[in-house]
């Protein structure tokens, strides 16, 4: 991943994206970041990992899997400067799309419960 360009180490990679280095090997693990490696096996990353480990970020606060932000993120670059995306990509963020609108309904709901029970407490 590291170019001949600036390299960092996981260290100021955390520093930058607020995310821990332990995290970052986690993301490694789990296909999200391919960083380089130096002689001494000394991780090194680009400039561009900052915003990706910050796409990574989003995207799991969304609600999204590791297994699938690892099939998505691949597509995500193609899809945003294609005007036609492949079919059964497009299906998976559909449905990735419904499971994250029920979610969101039903912390609407727990929302709402807890707001009327707050304002219950109030009342009193």
């Amino acid at each position: 991943m590291a170019s001949a360009g600036v390299v960092m180490r996981i260290k100021e990679l955390s520093d930058r994206t607020g995310v821990s280095a332990r995290l970052l090997r986690y993301y490694e693990e789990q296909g999200l970041l391919s960083p380089g490696r130096q002689e001494n096996g000394y991780r090194d990353y680009d400039e561009s990992t900052v915003a990706r480990v910050q796409q990574i970020r989003s995207l799991l606060e969304s609600g999204l899997t590791t297994e699938i932000i690892r099939a998505v993120l691949p597509c995500l670059a193609e899809a945003a400067n294609s005007r036609y995306p492949a079919p059964d990509f497009v299906s998976r963020i559909r449905l990735e799309r419904g499971r994250m609108a029920e979610r969101l309904a039903s912390l609407s709901k727990n929302l709402r419960a807890m707001d009327d029970y707050l304002d219950g407490l109030v009342k009193e």
